[in-house]
């Protein structure tokens, strides 16, 4: 017994499509791989560089549009000490 030809040609296209697309979502999760990769390598390298920048200017908030830049001013925590 077999199921006729239209039939067995429908379930063929449908599992080659079906492959197709698992083939492609594999692609697309490498992809997304590297991209994690490369933003993570991005994201450290301007951690570095605002390492450098606190190093050398101190805390700052910089204007990225000129490069202007305003001390933060830092507050110490102050610690309050309770008697009993």
């Amino acid at each position: 017994m077999k199921i006729s030809e239209e039939q067995l040609k429908k379930i063929q296209a449908q599992v080659k499509v079906r492959s197709q697309l698992v083939n492609d979502i594999g692609a697309v999760e490498a992809q997304k791989h590297e991209l994690l990769h490369a933003l993570n390598n991005v994201m450290e390298k301007t951690k570095e560089t605002a390492d450098e920048l606190e190093k050398e200017y101190g805390k700052i908030n910089i204007n990225l549009e000129d490069g202007s830049y305003e001390v933060v001013e830092v507050e110490e925590e102050k610690e309050e000490v309770e008697e009993k």
